[in-house]
């Protein structure tokens, strides 16, 4: 089975189990310790096709994570998307009518005049997402390249990313023109906020790797945040190393204008441009060039639709 020539690898875990969860809305499940400390939630299945962070949350159910300080939260969020995935038809299954991933705007999740089956669940969420002091939303990608760790335009995001310490790539951005992440909704995204959060990008949707690449951050990012028990979390971990981290600061995001949108190659991501102003791409008639020597290409799109990102430029620096 192959979907642009990437073989589906993975399988897509039974979450009909954690249906009814216990917090009152369809698959939230709340773990609370009964002593002090933040609400930490880890998120799944934000794109119905992203099959890694479903297998992460079945793996902490099956495994029985616990806190053993504030409360531990894990939510399958698009849920009908999920459940509508294909194997034959893989990517179909992203969203049922729009994307999940680019509503969280308050402007956006109060318009009764629009309506979804993603804003309904967004909207039915959302007061819970409110309560979370530290969230890990995990996503994987269109093409095969390293896992990464997407932690905002902000000093917190990256001291996150830097004490998770995985993966090897973090990326600092401010998201999509097309609309707003959950990862930069409201709190998350004010620097005067103690809240805070990450996406984990988990490398190619399908391959095989992209489960443990969804299992590892997870387990750093509750040890880290002090939320199990370390030895718990480090007998998962072993033979884990951490990597000497790379930080990818973006500049923006390259955002389609016309139907005519086409790459000048076949970019995979991470791609180094050496020369400012190279031609990278073609929107309709006008060349997209790159504006810096060093122009770093992170997650190029297949999906060239006007309105949506086609590929981030950015730029390595130095984070220690």
């Amino acid at each position: 089975m192959q979907q642009d020539n990437n073989p589906i690898e993975l399988a897509a875990p039974d979450i009909a189990p954690y249906k009814a969860g216990n917090t009152g809305i369809d698959y939230i499940t709340r773990f609370d310790s009964g002593e002090p400390g933040p609400h930490v939630m880890i998120t799944a299945v934000v794109h119905g096709n992203e099959l890694c962070g479903a297998i992460a949350l079945d793996w902490l159910f099956r495994n029985g994570v616990k806190p053993v300080r504030g409360t531990l939260s894990l939510g399958f969020m698009n849920v009908a998307a999920y459940l509508s995935f294909d194997p034959h038809n893989p990517t179909a299954s992203r969203f049922v009518d729009e994307d999940f991933n680019r509503l969280w705007t308050a402007e956006v999740l109060d318009d009764a005049a629009r309506q979804s089956t993603e804003l309904t669940r967004a909207r039915t969420v959302r007061p819970y997402i409110g309560t979370v002091d530290l969230l890990l939303d995990i996503h994987s990608m269109q093409r095969r390249q390293p896992a990464m760790m997407m932690a905002g335009p902000l000093a917190k995001g990256r001291e996150l990313a830097k004490a998770v310490g995985l993966p090897e790539i973090v990326v600092t951005d401010a998201g999509h023109a097309a609309g707003k992440r959950m990862r930069d909704y409201e709190g998350f995204a004010d620097p005067a906020s103690p809240k805070n959060a990450l996406l984990m990008e988990c490398g190619q949707h399908w391959e095989a790797a992209a489960g443990p690449l969804a299992i590892q951050p997870a387990l750093r990012f509750l040890l880290v945040n002090g939320l199990v028990d370390a030895g718990w979390a480090e007998a998962a971990l072993a033979g884990v190393a951490l990597p000497q981290q790379r930080f990818i600061e973006v500049t923006g995001p390259v955002t389609i204008q016309s139907e005519g949108f086409r790459f000048v190659e076949e970019y995979m991501g991470l791609e180094v441009i050496p020369k400012a102003g190279s031609i990278i791409a073609y929107d309709g008639e006008t060349p997209v060039t790159t504006p810096y020597d060093d122009c770093v290409l992170i997650m190029p799109s297949r999906r060239l639709n006007p309105g949506a990102s086609a590929v981030r430029l950015g730029r390595y620096v130095d984070m220690a």
